[in-house]
């Protein structure tokens, strides 16, 4: 726990921490926990998984004790896990609405660049074909490919 306060996490507990989130409170976007203590997280797989909160070895957030500063640190810089799905969509946050303009460009530069980076040795042809944004329960807005794809410096 004294590793966890150091690196600066917000919230920091064992078995109270447990018991404060079955009993309903969910005030954290991020969840991270050892692997010495997923024993006792797995009790509330109901309660964090439906919010996709709950802990998981894929996205890093079930490290190692050595590990954990990292982990906190790329947490707070608002690190964001994306997947194309079946379909070859990605869906992932770009920012929130109180986001100055700059930010959110600066976030899609980013998502821009990360995708292309991450694009698989064997895809062949143009790998983004349309963009869009849109608010969680909202209309798209298609997006200018062009430009869009301008803000990442091959």
């Amino acid at each position: 726990m004294r590793i966890a306060e150091e690196a600066g996490a917000d919230h920091v507990g064992g078995d109270d921490l447990v018991k404060k989130i079955e009993e309903g409170w969910l005030d954290f976007d991020v969840a991270i926990a050892t692997s010495d203590v997923m024993g006792k997280v797995s009790k509330l797989g109901k309660t964090l998984g439906r919010r996709g909160l709950m802990p998981n070895p894929k996205s890093g957030t079930i490290v190692p004790p050595q590990d954990l500063p990292r982990a906190i640190a790329d947490a707070r810089k608002g690190r964001v896990d994306f997947r194309m799905d079946k379909t070859a969509i990605i869906h992932l946050p770009l920012g929130k609405v109180s986001f100055d303009d700059d930010k959110l460009l600066e976030n899609l530069a980013s998502v821009i660049e990360i995708v292309m980076r991450a694009r698989p040795s064997g895809a062949k042809g143009q790998f983004i074909r349309s963009a869009s944004l849109t608010t969680s329960m909202g209309p798209g807005i298609k997006l200018d490919l062009k430009p869009t794809l301008a803000l990442h410096a091959p």
